[in-house]
């Protein structure tokens, strides 16, 4: 062992003739600690939170969405089987899709109605998993059957078997004027998607149903596309662009949604920097504690001095003492992180218990538990900031140290 790590690793325990420096690394240590177990914390359940959600969205919304001009596709079949040729598709299916009112009593909501294939769109989105009641499979074309979001459906007051009137914005003219068309559906089912857009304002009906009561023949609104991979659907919507007719279109789920997952990152990314100021402030005590060992151990400097340690080794004397409050700190806190990520989703109903609280209420959020994604990029990020921060405040202490006068030290000793 090289004698400047050994003397700095018995600087950073304290002596007798002042513990005060010894119970200030304590400080700085647990500083570390915790500002490095926070942030890992906090940052896997920002990614649970994100993922969660992510995974709510896609849902019922597709990777990647095929349309026409004018919201129209005469010829759906061929587009279909030109996208299941693209690497990554796995199904694909045709939508239309409108707005609408929906009215049952003196009860009235505005709709978006989705017409779909059952059989396909059991491919393409995961509503089966999200049913309360009903299936998919009820929506056979001409049974004008409609499955509500379990919102949309409180909202109107209805159950299962109740009928529905569906007013479509497209009118029927006739002598007497433009009158609204109107077709009564029965409800056949409810879904819970855990997301708001869907469960107060989606109505699914059968794809002929559709477009029967739009007025729309054998056009479809376009085709929707379900991958293997969905941080591909911007490669994937890409290639399509290249091999669409000129006036067809394909976007992905990190457009139609880029406001969220942006508005999701900047937030990451802000907390990151907040819980990193905890970590700034320990590595700042390091600096304090550095400059109080400094001023204590100044004749010990000036004796290694007068033995041949040049003023390099001085300073690396000192930097071991801070680097292994900063080290012993970042790997206490990264376990310690590790740890409560991985099981958040137990520690956190225990304390509910334990205190009679409810941090996430179902009533208020939209998922009422804390998710937890533990990544490693975020793991090592913490780690390298805490260590580095840590070795920025050894800095200037030892280079103090490095330029203590010898005969200066010793004068009064």
């Amino acid at each position: 062992m090289r004698y400047e790590l050994l003397v700095g690793l018995r600087y950073t325990r304290a002596k007798r003739r002042n513990r005060f420096i010894g119970i200030n690394s304590l400080i700085s240590i647990i500083g570390i600690w915790l500002g490095v177990w926070a942030l890992i914390v906090v940052l896997s359940v920002m990614n649970g939170f994100q993922k969660e959600v992510r995974t709510r969205i896609l849902g019922v919304v597709s990777h990647v969405q095929i349309s026409g001009p004018n919201n129209l596709i005469a010829d759906w079949r061929p587009i279909a089987e030109l996208a299941a040729k693209q690497p990554h598709v796995r199904a694909e299916a045709p939508f239309v899709q409108g707005q609408a009112m929906l009215t049952a009593g003196r009860a009235v909501r505005g709709a978006l109605v989705r017409g779909i294939d059952p059989a396909l769109e059991e491919g393409v989105a995961d509503f089966a998993r999200h049913m309360r009641s009903g299936s998919l499979g009820a929506l056979t074309p001409g049974s004008f059957n409609v499955i509500l979001g379990g919102d949309l459906a409180r909202a109107l007051g209805l159950l299962p078997g109740d009928k529905v009137a569906l007013i479509a914005p497209q009118g029927t003219v006739t002598p007497a004027g433009l009158i609204p068309r109107l077709k009564q559906f029965t409800v056949a089912g409810t879904f819970e998607a855990g997301i708001v857009d869907a469960d107060s304002t989606l109505a699914l009906v059968n794809l002929k149903d559709a477009q029967a009561v739009y007025q729309l023949g054998d056009n479809v609104t376009g085709v929707r596309l379900k991958l293997d991979d969905l941080f591909a659907a911007r490669e994937v919507a890409y290639d399509l662009m290249t091999k669409l007719p000129a006036d067809l279109y394909a976007s992905d789920w990190t457009r139609s949604h880029a406001n969220f997952f942006r508005a999701v990152e900047i937030e990451k990314r802000v907390m990151f920097i907040i819980l990193a100021l905890i970590i700034l402030v320990a590595a700042i005590n390091i600096i304090s504690t550095m400059v109080m060992a400094v001023t204590d151990k100044k004749a010990d400097i000036a004796i290694l001095r007068t033995l041949g340690a040049s003023p390099r080794s001085i300073m690396q004397i000192f930097m071991t003492q801070g680097m292994v409050i900063g080290l012993v700190g970042t790997v206490l806190g990264v376990l310690t992180g590790i740890v409560i990520a991985q099981n958040i989703d137990v520690i956190v109903p225990a304390i509910e218990r334990a205190f009679s609280i409810q941090f996430l209420s179902k009533d208020v959020y939209l998922i009422p538990e804390l998710p937890s994604d533990l990544q490693a990029g975020d793991v090592l990020a913490v780690s390298l900031v805490a260590v580095v921060l840590s070795f920025l405040a050894t800095v200037f202490p030892s280079l103090w140290a490095a330029r203590v006068n010898p005969a200066e030290a010793l004068r009064y000793e």
